[in-house]
């Protein structure tokens, strides 16, 4: 079980990419919190979402 902003889900062993492809999330507009530390992005595909993580995703939006 991990939980992703908030929501706890039952989704280990997947790559971290392979689940913001999935989630259609756009890797140049969000930032990731991955187990309380800032994750650059260089390093989203080498995690490996793994039981108890939790991951806060937040998307950047424009407007003016």
């Amino acid at each position: 079980m991990i939980k992703i902003n908030g929501v706890e889900k039952h989704i280990c062993g997947v790559k971290l990419t392979d689940y913001l492809a999935g989630e259609k999330y756009s890797t140049m507009r969000i930032a990731i919190e991955y187990n309380g530390e800032i994750l650059p992005k260089s390093q989203y595909a080498e995690i490996t979402i793994a039981d108890g993580d939790s991951i806060e995703i937040v998307c950047f939006v424009g407007g003016g």
